[in-house]
């Protein structure tokens, strides 16, 4: 089912340029942190790592940015924090778990729409490869209607 969410997502994005670059090095930063350690580390292992990646490509990042949650216009405090916020676009929800569910896709596109950015990643750091890890995710704001 992730699988074909994730190609319905690619054919409906009006995702600019720059996110699109943006993306590209966080999936091969991504990438190497996965040749590097494998599968088996913890979440902020990898999440300090890839940051670290980040950083060496001189690409703004941020580890567990609070993002504030409203109900009708009434602030309710912190909602959660996200994993890794790159240059103010996309959003990333580093795993490392035996299996993505479709609550951690949910969980991630309510992230996107709070904290107000195009595009997501969920990864999971905890498969033999990497690819199969990996779900990109759309803003629903963001898609063509």
């Amino acid at each position: 089912m992730l699988e074909s969410q994730r190609h319905e997502d690619a054919k409906l994005t009006v995702i600019d340029g720059d996110v699109e670059r943006f993306a590209k090095d966080v999936l091969d930063s991504a990438f190497k942190v996965h040749h590097y350690f494998g599968s088996g580390m913890l979440e902020s292992i990898y999440e300090k790592a890839l940051c670290y990646e980040l950083d060496k490509r001189d690409i703004k990042n941020v580890r567990q940015v609070e993002i504030p949650v409203f109900y009708d216009e009434e602030p309710l405090g912190t909602g959660f924090r996200a994993d890794i916020i790159v240059e103010d676009k996309i959003l990333i929800e580093a795993k490392a778990c035996e299996k993505l569910l479709p609550v951690h896709r949910a969980q991630t596109l309510s992230y996107l729409r709070l904290a107000n950015l195009p595009l997501g990643f969920l990864i999971n750091f905890n498969v033999p490869v990497i690819k199969n890890g990996l779900v990109r995710i759309i803003n629903d704001k963001y898609k063509e209607r």
